[in-house]
């Protein structure tokens, strides 16, 4: 029996017991969502492309997980809480356990965030997810790009380059067995969003961004809207054990331009330095200074010596860089 659009939607995407501000959700034209009195509505769309974003062998359940979170990310970054979604999605065929296993950790995410499905579209096509998201925060509360400040601190969350690092096992150019390969392939196919960082952050960081293309090309989208420089140290940059144990040129190129990470870089003044500790333990995610905002501009990198480093790095493209 086949599995038509409208079955595939009420079969694994429609669900009961809506959220609140949800006046109406999935069968009609348009949602209707209802925002808090006093917030304004953050909105953020990303596409995932299979081939170009995610390769074919991932588990249906974590490319779930993964089209959600990166969209969780950008919430993040602004600091807002998220409130709810839709889903576009282009499928080759309506395979029902695929659909089923997507699915479930699509549903896993949002439930663990408290955000429900509000509609989108389903047509056939090569693999292709769209989501956008809608969060909210209080006016002038957002988080943005452009509020670095010369002498600010610059920061990062969790841990970077492990994605890439499984990013280049994929390729061939780097050999890792056993549950090393199953560590660094979970960075890549289920980032967790820091959702509950960015809103510990409202009022204390000065700008902020999710690394989601390599930090150095984050790092520079927050310098040019800033009308700023950072000098970045190099060899602080946080990174796992497995990643501290492979060459420098490997750790540098995954650390600085491996994209994929979804931790937030972000900014704050100097004298917040106990604010963003405690903004950190709240969240229970742990950040790391890395550098400073200059108001010389471009972009100083440097090595644990404070000698320059060559910034021949370049960050994911999307009409350049795939993931095959």
């Amino acid at each position: 029996m086949s599995l038509g659009e409208f079955d595939l939607i009420r079969r694994f995407f429609q669900r009961e017991h809506p959220q609140p501000g949800v006046t109406v959700g999935i069968g009609d034209d348009c949602a209707a969502l209802m925002p808090t009195p006093g917030q304004q509505w953050l909105v953020s769309s990303d596409m995932l492309v299979e081939g170009r974003h995610f390769l074919s062998t991932v588990a249906p359940e974590r490319l779930g997980h993964k089209a959600l979170a990166v969209n969780l990310s950008d919430l993040a970054a602004c600091g807002a809480t998220p409130r709810g979604f839709t889903l576009a999605l282009a499928l080759p065929r309506a395979d029902a356990a695929w659909l089923q296993r997507f699915a479930a950790g699509l549903f896993a995410l949002a439930d663990e965030h408290g955000i429900q499905l509000v509609g989108g579209d389903t047509t056939a096509g090569p693999l292709n997810i769209c989501i956008t998201v809608f969060g909210e925060a209080a006016p002038g509360q957002a988080l943005l790009r452009s509020g670095a400040r010369a002498g600010d601190d610059l920061y990062v969350s969790g841990q970077v380059g492990d994605a890439r690092l499984a990013l280049e096992v994929f390729r061939g150019t780097v050999s890792l067995a056993g549950e090393d390969f199953e560590r660094v392939r979970r960075a890549m196919e289920t980032p967790q969003p820091r959702v509950a960082l960015g809103q510990a952050l409202r009022g204390v960081a000065t700008s902020a961004i999710d690394i989601s293309d390599g930090l150095i090309g984050d790092l520079g989208h927050v310098l040019r809207r800033s009308g700023a420089g950072a000098t970045l140290e190099a060899e602080s940059l946080p990174r796992s054990v497995l990643m501290a144990a492979q060459p420098l040129t490997l750790q540098r190129l995954c650390t600085l331009s491996g994209g994929d990470d979804y931790e937030l870089l972000f900014t704050a003044a100097s004298s917040a330095r106990a604010a963003i500790e405690a903004a950190a333990a709240r969240a229970a995610t742990p950040v790391t200074r890395i550098g400073r905002i200059d108001a010389e501009p471009g972009l100083r990198l440097i090595d644990a010596q404070g000698q320059a480093v060559p910034a021949t790095f370049e960050s994911f493209d999307h009409f350049k860089t795939a993931h095959g």
